[in-house]
């Protein structure tokens, strides 16, 4: 089975960047979550789904691992894949590819959990997300 990955073309703009012409690092969960908004674009998991189906997915985890700078002008593309977990969470990973020489710039993680609308931690699989898994056999690559 293949892994659920989307990709994003990023515009490095020039707010972005400090005096060293680098990207600041806070940019970088704005770019984590763009990729996040391409992927519930592309399969079904956006956050106005989990929404209408009476739950939030707040972030209880981000990482970044910095290998090179971004700096302006760069268009890099960032890519995301899915993580396949039995728990009640949405794990992804990311990496941002400098298309110029196809050379690793970041990588990261998030972790997602559910919450009902009472903001109680949800702590098995939401009925949505049980056939959303189904529907994409992510069940089958654990």
């Amino acid at each position: 089975m293949e892994k659920l990955t989307a990709e994003k073309q990023l515009d490095i703009r020039f707010s972005e960047v400090d005096s060293m012409n680098v990207v600041w690092h806070g940019s970088y969960a704005l770019y984590f979550e763009d990729a996040r908004e391409a992927f519930g674009s592309k399969y079904g998991l956006g956050y106005m789904t989990i929404f209408s189906n009476g739950f939030y997915a707040p972030l209880v985890e981000l990482n970044f691992k910095y290998k090179r700078p971004l700096v302006y002008g760069m268009k890099p593309v960032i890519r995301i894949t899915y993580i396949p977990t039995e728990a009640a969470k949405i794990v992804f990973d990311y990496e941002i590819i400098d298309v110029s020489d196809g050379s690793t710039v970041a990588t990261g993680r998030s972790v997602q959990v559910f919450m009902d609308k009472d903001y109680h931690l949800i702590w098995e699989n939401p009925p949505f997300y049980r056939e959303w898994k189904a529907k994409w056999g992510v069940d089958e690559m654990l």
